[in-house]
């Protein structure tokens, strides 16, 4: 074998080899941003968790915290906590994928899920390990068992820990099919790195502030 085939092949291994010391670091450091960003941001949105619990009492009955069952990363199921958006006996008639103009979201829900407060309370799951600040929505198990019949590569997004914002959030948002989501999730997992990371949630501060670009 010749000296140049040789010395392309070795940068091959050399590449081959990094990438998961690279992966590694990534992670490590995702984490510590995660650990970081959620203790400051359950500190500093306190107010606004209180504010929006007693306007979603004031408008209809139930509890103002939500939790759900939700699919993790590899398949483990946790807990979810949200602030609640819809009336709570808004899936009596069993699961429902969320639509445009749902009547079974409150007025107060239609201001929270427009700028994305209903999911503050999920930086407890980002403390527990559930979750990250960026990655694909956590989905429910009806809707996960559901969609991986339907739908080439939906378990693809179960690579990752899934996140309280992703592309498929800041880029399309409530409107999405699933399988439009899953094509975003799936840039995420192909492309991830604290760059993209911090692209996701700069767009994601925006959403919050002026509800610019969310559905």
């Amino acid at each position: 074998m010749s000296i140049p085939h040789m010395k392309k092949m070795e940068e091959q291994l050399e590449a081959t080899q990094e990438k998961p010391k690279r992966r590694l670091a990534y992670n490590v450091i995702k984490r510590l941003i995660d650990i970081i960003l959620a203790s400051m941001g359950i500190i500093f949105t306190l107010p606004l968790i209180f504010i929006f619990g007693i306007a979603i009492k004031c408008e209809s009955k139930g509890s103002c915290l939500y939790s759900q069952k939700r699919v993790g990363k590899a398949g483990v199921h946790f807990t979810i906590y949200k602030l609640r958006s819809m009336y709570v006996d808004a899936e009596r008639a069993g699961p429902q994928w969320a639509q445009q103009d749902d009547p079974r979201i409150t007025k107060v829900g239609k201001i929270i899920r427009k700028t994305r407060i209903d999911e503050i309370p999920q930086l407890i799951n980002i403390l527990k390990g559930d979750m990250s600040v960026v990655g694909p929505r956590p989905e429910r198990p009806y809707f996960m068992n559901k969609f991986c019949e339907e739908i080439p590569r939906y378990i693809d997004r179960l690579q990752v820990k899934p996140g309280l914002t992703g592309v498929a959030q800041v880029d399309g948002g409530y409107e999405l099919t699933p399988k439009g989501k899953l094509e975003k999730d799936l840039y995420y997992i192909d492309n991830r790195s604290l760059w993209l990371d911090i692209k996701i949630i700069i767009k994601t501060v925006k959403i919050v502030f002026t509800g610019k670009g969310a559905r």
